[in-house]
This record gives C-alpha cells, sequence and structure tokens, in this order.
C-alpha cells in the first residue's frame, strides 16, 4: 500500500502541474485509504503538502507572469475567514457519532470523507463543464466583476477548504476561467497561489492536532509531489487544456463514487 501512496502522490502533483487543481481532492483519499490516516488527520496533513508543492507551482508561474495578484488577494483574504470558521468553530462542534435512522451510526469520520466526495462530484461537474468554455476566456473580463462577487467566493472556497481539507483549486478555476474570463494559463497559477495560501494557512491554525511522527512522511510525500508538480508543467504545453479538464473530471467523478460507495458500506 505505501508502494501505491509513493506513485499516486506523484500523480497529485502531476495534477497540480497540468491543471492547476486537483491536490487535495487526491491528496485526502491517498493519506486515508494508502498511509492509513483517520479523516480529520488527513485532512489537517493533506493542506500541508498540497500547500507545500501548490507554493512551489505558484512561485514557477509567477516567473512566467502568470498570476494575478489583485484578484488573488481579493479572492484568498476571505477564504482565510471560511477556512478559520471551519476549522475552529464548525470541526470541533460535531460530535463523535451521530445517530441515525435505521439504527446506522454515522461517525464524524465518515461524515467528513462523505462531504468530501460530494465536494470531489460537483468539482468534476465544474471541470467538464470548464473543459467547453475554457478557450473562450480573456482576462480583460475579470475588471468588471464586482470585488463582492469574488471575495464571497472566496469565502465559500474557504469553508470548504477548512472542512474537508481541500485546497479549493476544484472551485477556483471554474470561478476564475467562468466566472472571471481569466486564461487558462493565469487561472491556472493565480490558482496555484490562492492554493497555496488556503492550505499552509488552515495547516497552521490546525497544527497542534498535528501528530510530529508523520513528519518524516509528508516531507516525503511533499518531494514526490514537488517532482510531479514539476512534470505536470511541462505536460501541460502538450495536452489539450479541453480534453485534459474533461477527462480530469470524469475521473474524479469516478473517484468520488468509489469513496461514497466505500463509505456507504462502513455505514
Amino acid at each position: 500500500m505505501l508502494i501505491l501512496g509513493y506513485i499516486t502522490s506523484f500523480l497529485m502533483g502531476t495534477s497540480i502541474g497540468l491543471i492547476g487543481a486537483g491536490g487535495s481532492i487526491l491528496m485526502v483519499p491517498i493519506l486515508f485509504y494508502f498511509f492509513g490516516q483517520d479523516a480529520i488527520q488527513a485532512t489537517t496533513n493533506s493542506l500541508f503538502v498540497v500547500g507545500v508543492t501548490a507554493l512551489i507551482g505558484a512561485l514557477l508561474n509567477a516567473k512566467k507572469g502568470n498570476i494575478d495578484g489583485k484578484i488573488g488577494i481579493l479572492f484568498a483574504l476571505p477564504s482565510f475567514i471560511g477556512i478559520y470558521i471551519a476549522r475552529r468553530f464548525l470541526l470541533p462542534v460535531l460530535p463523535n457519532s451521530f445517530d441515525s435512522y435505521f439504527g446506522i451510526v454515522l461517525t464524524k469520520s465518515l461524515l467528513v470523507m462523505i462531504v468530501f466526495a460530494t465536494a470531489m462530484i460537483f468539482s468534476a461537474w465544474g471541470m467538464i463543464r470548464t473543459s467547453v468554455s475554457s478557450g473562450e476566456s480573456s482576462l480583460n473580463s475579470a475588471k468588471s466583476v464586482p470585488w463582492t462577487t469574488i471575495g464571497l467566493k472566496g469565502l465559500f472556497v474557504g469553508l470548504i477548504t477548512g472542512f474537508v481539507g481541500a485546497g479549493g483549486g476544484f472551485l477556483i478555476i471554474p470561478a476564475l476561467v467562468l466566472l472571471l474570463k481569466f486564461s487558462i494559463g493565469v487561472a491556472i497559477g493565480t490558482s496555484l497561489a490562492i492554493i497555496a495560501a488556503n492550505s499552509l494557512f488552515g495547516f497552521a491554525i490546525s497544527f497542534s492536532t498535528a501528530q510530529t511522527e508523520v513528519c518524516p512522511l509528508l516531507l516525503t510525500i511533499c518531494a514526490l509531489g514537488i517532482g510531479g508538480m514539476v512534470f505536470g508543467q511541462i505536460l501541460s504545453s502538450r495536452v489539450k487544456e479541453q480534453s485534459l479538464k474533461k477527462g480530469f473530471g470524469y475521473f474524479v467523478f469516478t473517484i468520488a463514487s468509489l469513496i461514497l460507495l466505500d463509505q456507504g458500506f462502513r455505514l
């Protein structure tokens, strides 16, 4: 299982490098299934791995001029509020188990994974939809969108990031391309910068719950993720964006369906 975990960690980084998204929606299941971490621990550690990987990717894109700093800040600052609310208030108040009908007991860990898989399904839909219209994007149209709209989108992404440990790229990319009409290159670079900020902030406020004994493992996964991310950026210039996003959307939908099926058997 460890070998599979290392291989998929590299693929996680490749996903980030290719489309600026998909890191956390892959990293949480990797930590949960292949490295045996519980859902809460996996969501926390995922924030660190994805944050570091996305940060390196953002720096590489900044050198190419593929980051819109103003929009990134308008998006990221409200998302910090959402992350703080989710990590400090929503998750701590959830009971360890929920009694439901028909004698089924829903644990906190199962709830997080179910919410996570549901978010993945919306991610898949967003990726598939984006693949149809990404070629029509134009950065100039972003100026016509009210800053309040950008802020509310950032707040929502922050809530998702904090609750399920996802960097939010699967929501950020569709928002930048469809709502703000970004070119796909700038959308990916800006998404990586926002993901890095969100993820590392989320990990920082949850650091007290992190287990230091897994640090060597996380650093190894980070190294593999960064390697995959660099490889993904090399591939990105050789793959048609529409085909890539559509294929990734169906892949995410498949993974989400398998997670929901697995969690259903655990009820």
